[in-house]
């Protein structure tokens, strides 16, 4: 008897659940596979924006989307089941809403961070795989959520900033990155001569087959930029792919020392000169 009973509920009402959860998941796999080419499509392209920073932007959205439609439909299949089960979902919707009033007194932190997750997706401040400066945190974004932005930096510590305790965002890799350098040579340099080196040397890397394909403008002199203790200071400046600037400043202080060295050009140190006075005069016999 037992066995008829559940049986006959299995036919009844077991099968329309089943049915309910092959739905959902049919809508899950559907919804990942005909998410990001929707994305794509609709995505608006900014000017100067490259194909590599849409590309990140459609990664940042899909994710967020896939997450909040994961849960939507989650929630709407259980729904689904238990109307199956012969519970009112009345008094459970009556139940959520009266939950999350309460809870939205407690919660304005968490309320305040969506708002401003909400904002920074649509400001497209930064993406999954830039390189940013996120609460004073510097690291590359990893993941973010409406609640949160999640930064990896060079130690490889994961950082969880909670999207409402971000004032300032500083994207290091928006559209391009630059080359922003300054090299010292000593007081007694020929100015000319060590900035027509330092032009010649970011052409030259400019030119080099490894190094072209991610060097927008060629690294040259801005200016005599500061007159020191021990040297003078002149600024170089060049735009890049972005996230490329540290690989290309790196390469550019190597070429630059062998270059200098090579001309004869200084690189000071600190140093310090110390003055005795004269010595005194013999007295007049």
């Amino acid at each position: 008897m037992e066995w008829t009973t559940l049986w006959d509920w299995f036919l009844a009402r077991g099968i329309r659940i089943l049915i309910i959860l092959a739905i959902g998941i049919i809508f899950w796999f559907v919804l990942k596979r005909i998410l990001r080419p929707i994305v794509r499509r609709f995505i608006v392209r900014t000017r100067g924006e490259s194909a590599r920073g849409v590309t990140k932007r459609a990664d940042t959205l899909v994710g967020i989307l896939t997450g909040i439609g994961r849960v939507g439909i989650s929630v709407i299949v259980l729904l689904l089941i238990l109307s199956e089960l012969d519970v009112d979902i009345g008094p459970v919707l009556a139940g959520f809403g009266i939950a999350g009033i309460a809870v939205g007194f407690g919660a304005q932190y968490l309320i305040r961070d969506l708002i401003a997750g909400i904002f920074i997706i649509m400001e497209n401040q930064y993406r999954v795989g830039d390189v940013a400066r996120i609460a004073d945190i510097p690291g590359l974004v990893e993941d973010i959520t409406l609640r949160k932005t999640v930064l990896r930096d060079l130690d490889g510590i994961v950082h969880h900033v909670p999207n409402g305790e971000i004032r300032v965002a500083s994207n290091y890799t928006r559209h391009f990155s630059r080359v922003n350098l300054d090299f010292s040579v000593a007081y007694g340099t020929d100015l000319d001569h060590a900035i027509s080196v330092m032009n010649r040397v970011g052409q030259e890397l400019a030119e080099d087959e490894n190094w072209k394909s991610i060097i927008v403008t060629p690294p040259k002199v801005l200016r005599v930029n500061n007159l020191g203790d021990s040297g003078i200071d002149i600024k170089m400046l060049g735009d890049v792919k972005p996230s490329e600037q540290w690989g290309v400043m790196g390469e550019l202080r190597l070429r630059m020392k062998k270059a200098f060295d090579s001309e004869g050009i200084e690189i000071p140190w600190p140093h310090t000169k110390v003055y005795f006075g004269n010595a005194p005069a013999e007295p007049v016999i």
